[in-house]
């Protein structure tokens, strides 16, 4: 790796949870991040912190609501002009809640769109140019739930299966110069909002490695696609413990 130039990776809703742990991993990979949070200001602050105390200079924070589209194109402005070039976005920001159906509002359809799918697709093409340029890569975090039924959860089930099909799609379009993968967690990290999963052993008992994932086996995932794996695009990776091998 160029130390003198090492890749930066802009990392979405990077300050907490399984954001923090990406972006963890890729720094201590030798990339360069810029850390976008919206309201987590002062776990994203702790995070730089961290980081820079093991680098200095490597990291920037970037406050910015992904829902206001207007604010994007200059979100991935600052990155390159901070660190002059773009390697690696990673769509992880997300809203997670239930939304019954029979209660379900317009303005949940917003929130979760806006999070989980439109955000994601208006950042690659913000950020496209510089990614073409470094011939860099694409990771979105999608989950297990976009290709199978989360009872009272229609909207995020369909908003990520957008997610996925983006994915695909995307890794088509910005052919060849740059790769676009997703990774699809499973019980990895219990929601920190919405409804919780009614029955957290019968979900384990389910999934063939008997145990639940932690955020840096999705991290080491999203590692691997940006950096080893120059022959892999339009893919997404499970990693779930095996949980979608069952019924």
């Amino acid at each position: 790796m160029d130390t003198e130039h090492p890749p930066v990776a802009l990392v979405t809703g990077g300050a907490r949870r399984v954001g923090a742990a990406i972006a963890r991993a890729l720094h201590a990979a030798g990339y360069d991040l810029a850390l976008h949070y919206r309201h987590s200001a002062g776990d994203a602050d702790a995070l730089i912190a961290e980081l820079e105390r093991a680098r200095p200079g490597s990291t920037l924070g970037v406050q910015a609501d992904l829902a206001d589209l207007a604010q994007l194109p200059a979100l991935v402005e600052r990155v390159t002009a901070r660190f002059g070039r773009l390697d690696a976005l990673v769509n992880n920001a997300s809203a997670f809640h239930p939304t019954p159906i029979g209660s379900a509002t317009p303005a949940q359809w917003n929130e979760l769109f806006a999070s989980n799918a439109q955000a994601p697709f208006f950042l690659v093409q913000a950020a496209w140019p510089a990614l073409r340029e470094a011939r860099g890569a694409v990771v979105n975090l999608v989950d297990i739930y976009a290709e199978r039924a989360l009872p009272g959860h229609p909207i995020y089930v369909m908003a990520k299966a957008a997610l996925a099909a983006m994915t695909r799609t995307l890794a088509q379009d910005l052919a060849p110069q740059v790769r676009v993968n997703g990774v699809a967690p499973g019980a990895v990290m219990w929601p920190a909002e919405g409804k919780d999963y009614a029955d957290r052993e019968a979900l384990l008992a389910r999934t063939p490695l008997q145990r639940a994932g932690t955020p840096e086996d999705v991290a080491s995932a999203v590692l691997w696609l940006l950096r080893d794996a120059p022959f892999v695009t339009g893919q997404i990776i499970r990693v779930d413990g095996g949980r979608t091998l069952t019924v």
